[in-house]
């Protein structure tokens, strides 16, 4: 029976690598300048290049289980994550970072059930993504999508206890962005402070903002990005 794996390589080599190579080649000589730190859920069927149009060296990656950002003072241990969040702004001088989540995400309806007892480090792991989950036993879809886009809020604000990173927000030399992606419509959702939640990019007027609230607006957010007065 075939290596259907192997099969894929070999017809990246010889099929999609030659119309790359000049390009890839630029990148060896010259180093990676991508501008764009993207933060996503490991799930599979989201998918950064397809959704941004991204050339190679146009995207550094962090994939992880909930799109999280563990806390800066490593109180949870060790963490690719915050390396690589350390080294994108640090190293390569990122101009944005994007944290993206998704729809009929795992991690986020694992966080209302039991996980396997043997998952010791999924469960540690979640815990980053508590603060999102709403008082609810059996979440509905509404509430679970709604926990998704809390999750993404939640990781931004976490984002600015990164002092490289709260430095160059301040200075107007980094960006924050949430985004949630909508598998089954295949939009993207982009967290807007201004209007107080997530807005379709068919209706958005950017690609997102970071978690604060303009100056002229008084008004209490949750980690939706939405009022508490709300209910």
């Amino acid at each position: 029976m075939p290596d259907d794996l192997l099969l894929r390589l070999r017809r990246f080599h010889d099929d999609a690598f030659p119309r790359y190579q000049a390009h890839f080649r630029e990148l060896v000589a010259e180093g990676q300048r991508p501008l764009t730190l993207f933060i996503g859920c490991s799930d599979s069927r989201l998918v950064p290049h397809l959704l941004t149009g991204a050339e190679p060296g146009e995207l550094f990656l962090v994939r992880n289980v909930g799109a999280f950002v563990p806390p800066y003072d490593q109180s949870h241990g060790f963490h690719g994550t915050a390396a690589a969040i350390e080294f994108a702004v640090l190293s390569l001088g990122v101009r944005r970072i994007i944290v993206c989540g998704h729809t009929h995400c795992g991690a986020i309806r694992a966080l209302y059930s039991e996980v396997p007892r043997e998952a010791q480090n999924l469960v540690r792991w979640l815990e980053l993504g508590r603060d999102a989950a709403l008082p609810v036993a059996e979440p509905s879809e509404e509430a679970l999508r709604r926990t998704e886009q809390r999750a993404v809020v939640l990781q931004l604000e976490r984002l600015m206890d990164y002092p490289m990173v709260r430095e160059r927000v301040e200075r107007g030399q980094l960006t924050l962005h949430g985004w949630h992606y909508v598998i089954e419509d295949g939009e993207i959702h982009v967290f807007d402070v201004g209007c107080g939640g997530f807005v379709p990019v068919s209706r958005a007027e950017h690609v997102g903002t970071g978690p604060y609230l303009p100056c002229d607006t008084e008004a209490e957010l949750d980690a939706s990005g939405i009022p508490f007065a709300d209910g």
